[in-house]
């Protein structure tokens, strides 16, 4: 247990500093010099985004700043005792005991368990008087070796069948005797954004106070390191759920029809007598808040005891569900087109072709092209077809995180229809948004029992389905297509005058506004279409063609170069990892690189994006750019001329779009919309 925490990460009633900031800063600096983070400053920039979105003080005079953070690269626990103690937002007054919770985003299960069973310690008085009396920082090292050195080692597998109970053997309530049986029998979950500290530290004190009541409690924590579900049988017998919870419940339609109280999971730890009490009153009254088995119905926040969360938030957090299942779609897909064009050449996939290429020949048997144009057909179909479920996905998760699994078959169904009817992602998201609403409609129906089983698997789906998809093919198709037809022949119109620098202007504007959506793809028809009459005598097509292709290439690139470098703090944690991949999908011209950033914050991505777009689409004009491959990004150099012209707009237009949509960020932003893309990319 020494390689988690030792002397040198231990401050003994030494000044950190006056105020919560300055403490988290001098034990990050600490995690840092140690050589157990790579940046101080990252891990400080991480933890004190989870302080801010919720403030880490609780009773007892005691913090637990934490974070999940890239910089870190070992877990660890640094400690500080303080004298005087600092305000961390406890309602009973500052804090004289402060543990830095560092843990790597990647982190193994079995130290993701380590690391909350010290959260746990905390909630016992002799852990925190042995702190509070030890005499040096050798003394704290063996006295927290000691409380957690009986975790095993390995963490539950989620999932898994178990009692509750052998998720957290220290705090398994004492059956009380039959002369003491409480009448309502309570189950509860709590989850933290973290999954480290809260969400152990409030089942402990729930069921700490059930026993000391007499409640027959059980609890589920749904922690990083795995849980385990309660047995069917011992929610289906309780009276009410308690959802003490920052994020959505795992499995949640097991509840469904229960009576339930919500809060946050931090009030868990504050005020657990007070949520046992509300639930027995819930029990009790048949007018009380149920359970409808929804996701969305986390997402929420809502209950009696908390204030509703906003419409805004709630869909934000629903809009990035369904980017984190569809980014490995983008990444992968992406970056093996990107690979194709670098082995095959920017004809890989002329009149396309790739695939005719493969049935037609082996590696035995190669084509004209030779090796390199059958590798590289074989790795463009492959990204084409990942690539191809991209709005599916998105659809389809976007569905899920409003209907739970019933819903990811219409949402799914629905994101193909958008794509059939050239929708783009925008059709994805407005598909998904309305599957998984009539999913979670249908799902609310009090069916009889035998139909039950029925409805998840058949019922749901079937209708969902048809609802959505119905209303995309019968009233979003016609507006589309007609919208896409105006604009085509007004951009052609265009181009045929003197204005060509402004028809530059306006493909970039057309290219960064829905980033492979319908306004997208009729600036890349419109190009790609005139290449056929592209002559030396005739070279506007080309012209045309480099200023679609370069400003394509400008939100991923601007995403990239805001989220890695400019100003990472302003990005989660998951857009920053976003970020990593989209420098190579915006270098490959995959302007969907950029697709998480703006289905999570659109009104400024979108506009930042747009600025930047109209630049280097300007520039790339003025300065007579011509491309003759339709697609490859800067693997296609060779088919760009003047190349330096080309590169010059790229970076003009980057540059541009990632300072506008830092900027963006820190002055046109609320507080409560950059917690809520916390909370969402940590869930």
């Amino acid at each position: 247990m020494s390689e988690t925490i030792n002397a040198e990460l231990v401050s003994i009633d030494a000044p950190l500093g006056t105020d919560k900031a300055a403490v988290i800063r001098a034990l990050a600096d600490r995690v840092a010099a140690q050589g157990r983070a790579s940046s101080g400053e990252g891990l400080f920039a991480d933890a004190w985004a989870r302080e801010q979105k919720d403030e880490t003080g609780l009773p007892g005079g005691i913090a637990i700043p934490h974070a999940k953070s890239a910089s870190v690269t070992i877990p660890t626990l640094a400690f500080a005792r303080l004298a005087p103690g600092v305000d961390f937002g406890a309602p009973d007054g500052p804090a004289d005991l402060v543990f830095l919770i560092a843990a790597p985003d990647t982190a193994a299960e079995a130290h993701l368990a380590m690391l909350s069973k010290l959260a746990r310690s905390l909630m016992q008085d002799e852990f925190t008087g042995a702190l509070r009396a030890a005499r040096g920082a050798d003394e704290v090292v063996r006295i927290v070796d000691a409380a957690i050195a009986d975790e095993p080692a390995a963490a539950p597998a989620a999932g898994s069948a178990a009692v509750a109970e052998d998720v957290t053997p220290a705090s398994a309530p004492t059956p009380p005797t039959a002369g003491e049986r409480s009448s309502a029998k309570i189950v509860a979950v709590t989850a933290c954004a973290t999954g480290i500290a809260h969400t152990f530290m409030a089942a402990d004190a729930l069921t700490a106070a059930g026993r000391e009541q007499g409640i027959d409690l059980v609890v589920e924590p749904q922690g990083s390191s795995g849980y385990k579900p309660l047995p069917q049988s011992v929610i289906d017998d309780a009276d009410a759920v308690i959802f003490a919870v920052d994020v959505d419940v795992r499995e949640q339609e097991r509840f469904a029809g229960k009576p339930v109280v919500r809060s946050g999971v931090k009030r868990g730890i504050e005020e657990p007598k007070q949520l046992i009490a509300e639930a027995i009153a819930a029990a009790a009254d048949p007018s009380s808040p149920r359970v409808t088995g929804a996701a969305a119905s986390a997402a929420s926040g809502a209950s009696s005891t908390a204030a509703p969360q906003s419409m805004g938030r709630r869909i934000q957090r629903i809009l990035l569900t369904g980017v984190s299942y569809m980014i490995p779609f983008v990444a992968g897909g992406g970056l093996l087109i990107a690979l194709g064009f670098l082995f095959g050449g920017y004809g890989v996939n002329t009149d396309n072709q790739a695939f005719t290429v493969i049935l037609e020949n082996a590696l035995w048997d190669l084509p004209a092209g030779g090796l390199g144009q059958y590798i590289g057909s074989v790795l463009f179909v492959i990204g084409a077809t990942s690539m191809g479920f991209l709005v599916s996905a998105l659809s389809g998760y976007i569905a899920f995180a409003i209907a739970d699994r019933p819903g990811i078959a219409p949402g799914f169904v629905a994101g193909a229809v958008a794509v059939l009817m050239n929708a783009g992602f925008i059709g994805g998201i407005v598909g998904g948004l309305l599957a998984g609403t009539v999913a979670w409609a249908i799902g609310r129906i009090d069916a009889p029992r035998w139909l039950r089983g029925l409805m998840p698997v058949v019922i749901i789906p079937l209708l969902a389905s048809l609802a959505a998809s119905g209303l995309m093919l019968l009233f979003l198709g016609r507006p589309i297509a007609w919208l896409m037809l105006v604009l085509n022949d007004w951009l052609t119109g265009l181009a045929g005058t003197s204005g060509i620098v402004l028809v530059g202007v306006i493909l970039g504007l057309m290219m960064c506004f829905d980033l492979g959506g319908p306004v997208n793809k009729v600036a890349y028809a419109f190009a790609t279409a005139g290449l056929a009459s592209a002559s030396t005598d005739n070279p506007t097509p080309y012209l045309i063609m480099a200023a679609v292709m370069c400003a394509g290439m400008v939100p991923p690139l601007a995403m990239a170069l805001a989220s890695t470098v400019l100003d990472r703090r302003l990005f989660t944690p998951v857009e920053r990892e976003n970020g990593v991949a989209a420098w190579l999908l915006g270098a490959s011209f995959i302007s969907e690189g950029a697709i998480p950033f703006a289905a999570a914050d659109p009104l400024r991505v979108i506009p930042a994006s747009m600025l930047g777009g109209a630049v280097t689409g300007a520039l790339s004009m003025a300065l007579s750019v011509q491309s003759l491959a339709p697609h490859g990004g800067i693997f296609v150099f060779f088919a760009i001329d003047p190349i330096w012209g080309f590169l010059l707009a790229l970076v003009a237009g980057t540059l541009v779009s990632a300072f506008a949509v830092i900027g963006l960020k820190r002055f046109a932003r609320s507080k409560t919309s950059r917690e809520a893309s916390l909370v969402a990319a940590a869930a």
